[in-house]
């Protein structure tokens, strides 16, 4: 199932010091527009925090330096950003194709000085939670939430599921309540099979977002059961009436339209239209990672409340 977009932009812009952009969130702090992300390369797996500037969501972007940060990790990048009362609050992951792993917690007034705090969560050697990553902040009701990606232990290939965490403080400053998986492989029919002979990668990249009417949108990426490698990734929605579950799948949404794929990508939500800023590979870019725009209006079939729920609570 494909959305009808309004509108589809792509490649937003090419950068100038990196070969692959990745994991992009969007920010505006009032003044102008931020994009936080990932830079660096997928045939070395060696990241950055991309830090990028536009006075508009269009552009024209400017590349600033990368985010510095003192934390340590193999796997520092995909930071999931919220700016609120002129903070920038920022939760990033330190590992993600291995074991272990924290949800880091840094802020910033500018968006371009950091100070690291306590981590957010840190993983749980030998459960569902031995390795942790892709965290972002949500508001949901007034309330604070982050979702991310957790995995088993794993000997060929990780098989992260979407896990939730909310925060006792009702602040970003934690403490953080651990509620739980929110959504298994199985809930998504249109996602590969953890006994697939060609298992490719889990559930990741996560984001919730509010709807006007009140209930949940899951904004997620997934991996298709069938086709090539390199050309399964897809970002997909689901629904539910309350952050915790159960969600409707409402399955891949945007075509990459050729050979390609899509992938981890942040919704912002005005009234009825949404703006999905998302990553994409394909022939156009010479298969190397771009950020791309696309809008579509919830008005259509597809976010209808009246389907029955596929997925079962965790």
């Amino acid at each position: 199932m494909s959305l009808l977009f309004s509108a589809n932009h792509f490649p937003l812009f090419q950068p100038k010091h990196t070969e692959d952009l990745k994991d992009p969130c969007p920010v505006f702090d009032g003044e102008m527009w931020h994009v936080f992300g990932s830079s660096g390369n997928v045939r070395t797996e060696t990241w950055c925090i991309l830090h990028a500037t536009a006075p508009d969501l269009y552009g024209p972007w400017t590349e600033q330096d990368p985010v510095r940060l003192s934390i340590q990790g193999s796997g520092v990048a995909a930071p999931g950003v919220i700016f609120e009362d002129g903070v920038f609050h920022m939760f990033v992951q330190t590992e993600f194709m291995k074991p272990g792993g924290r949800c880091e917690h840094a802020i910033s007034r500018d968006g371009f000085e950091w100070e690291v705090q306590q981590p957010a969560l840190v993983s749980i050697p030998g459960t569902e939670e031995d390795g942790i990553y892709d965290p972002h902040p949500a508001i949901i009701g007034g309330r604070r939430y982050l979702v991310y990606s957790a995995m088993p232990p794993f000997l060929k290939v990780p098989q992260p599921d979407i896990y939730l965490a909310r925060s006792l403080s009702d602040s970003w400053f934690g403490p953080w309540k651990r509620l739980g998986k929110i959504l298994d492989h199985a809930d998504v029919p249109h996602h590969n099979a953890r006994e697939h002979p060609d298992y490719e990668w889990g559930i990741e990249g996560a984001q919730l977002i509010e709807l006007p009417d009140g209930r949940i949108m899951l904004n997620a990426t997934c991996f298709l059961p069938e086709g090539a490698r390199g050309n399964r990734q897809r970002v997909f929605f689901a629904i539910a009436d309350r952050p915790e579950g159960p969600y409707r799948s409402l399955g891949p949404v945007l075509d990459p339209g050729e050979a390609g794929e899509n992938g981890h990508s942040t919704a912002l939500v005005t009234g009825e239209e949404v703006t999905l800023f998302y990553q994409s590979r394909k022939c156009d870019t010479n298969n190397l990672w771009r950020y791309g725009i696309a809008k579509f209006n919830l008005g259509q079939p597809s976010f209808s409340p009246t389907p029955q729920p596929v997925a079962s609570a965790a």
